[in-house]
Formats: C-alpha cells, sequence, structure tokens
C-alpha cells in the first residue's frame, strides 16, 4: 500500500485533533492523515488495550506485552505476503540488535497469514531474533486499541518503558527512521503513568 493510499484511508479517522489519551488509554488517531505520529509530553501518552497471543514459533507459548516490563517495546504489524514487509525487516532486526542493550524489546504482530509454516519460514530465512505474535484474524490488532487502522500493514507502534504509546508510522521505516526516536524513549526519565 502506498504512502499515497494510506493518507487518504485514514483521513476517515482523523479529527484533527492529536489527543490520544481517552480516560489513560490508547485512542487512535491520525491527524490530517499523517503516518509518523509522534505522542508528547510522556503525561498525554494513551495505553493500549491487551497485547497478546500464540508465539509464532512455538503455539504452545503464549506471549505478552507483560513479557517486557519496563522495556522500551516496539510492535511491528508484518505478514510475509506483504511486499514492504521484507525490506522492512531487515531494517528493524538493526534497530533490534543497536538498542536491546539499553532496555528495547521488539515484538511482531504476523496477521493475515493463514499458512504459519510461510510465516517461520519468512522469520528464519531472514535471521529475525525478536518474538512474534502469530495473528491470522488480527484479534491482537482489535484488542490493541480505539480506531487503529488494522488495513494499514506494515506498521510499527513504539511504547515508552511504561508501555503508553509513544509512536505510530503507518509506513515502512528504514533503520535511521526509527532509532533516533526508540533511542530518545530508552533515555527518557520515567514520568508517571
Amino acid at each position: 500500500m502506498s504512502i499515497v493510499s494510506v493518507a487518504v484511508l485514514l483521513t476517515g479517522c482523523s479529527t484533527g485533533d492529536d489527543a490520544v489519551a481517552q480516560g489513560g488509554t490508547f485512542e487512535f488517531v491520525a491527524p490530517g492523515g499523517k503516518t509518523d505520529i509522534l505522542y508528547d509530553p510522556p503525561d498525554s501518552r494513551g495505553r493500549p488495550g491487551t497485547i497478546s497471543g500464540p508465539e509464532l514459533t512455538d503455539p504452545a507459548k503464549t506471549v505478552s506485552l507483560d513479557d517486557f516490563k519496563g522495556d522500551v517495546v516496539v510492535i511491528n504489524v508484518w505478514g510475509q505476503w506483504c511486499g514492504p514487509c521484507r525490506s522492512e525487516t531487515r531494517e528493524l532486526q538493526k534497530v533490534y540488535d543497536a538498542t536491546k542493550a539499553k532496555g528495547v524489546a521488539f515484538l511482531g504482530i504476523d496477521v493475515r497469514d493463514n499458512n504459519r509454516q510461510s510465516a517461520v519460514d519468512f522469520v528464519t530465512d531472514r535471521k529475525v531474533t525478536y518474538p512474534s505474535i502469530y495473528d491470522p484474524s488480527m484479534r491482537t490488532m482489535i484488542a490493541f486499541g480505539g480506531k487503529y487502522p488494522t488495513t494499514v500493514i506494515p506498521s510499527t507502534v513504539v511504547l515508552d518503558r511504561q508501555h503508553r504509546v509513544a509512536a505510530v508510522f503507518l509506513r515502512e521505516l528504514l533503520a535511521e527512521d526509527l532509532q533516533p526516536i526508540v533511542e530518545r524513549l530508552a533515555a527518557e526519565k520515567d514520568t508517571p503513568a
């Protein structure tokens, strides 16, 4: 999906307001159809809904946002069928490798892949070392937050150490797009939720 079509798609969600805190929960808003959205100051950030599901490579194991307490968490929504996801995955792995020692975790959410083995092959071939939730029905994404555009793939959400939404990218990312924001959040002083 091109950036232009993403902008058109998001126009219907736009209210012109950049507020996301609705009673302390995350309520997605794309002001003016933006594809890069930063939520600052920290006390204005909302929390996503439940993020939990079966681990892609080990369906007997459940992966949850709660597994990453105190970490900055980069959540990437992807599918092995998605062309931009193929190049973005290497870029995300670079940022993960460069920042994991700073308390940064990555979590993928694999959507619309009805063949689990194809998705497993995708992460194996690309040497992805962070976990992914297997979510072919998009239940995890629907639970994530109100009005989050589940049709925009790839998309990336960056959570601060208190797991509040700090940034949303509704497009393919390069390492140089993501790493400065992740490092800024990793260095951010904790602020009460």
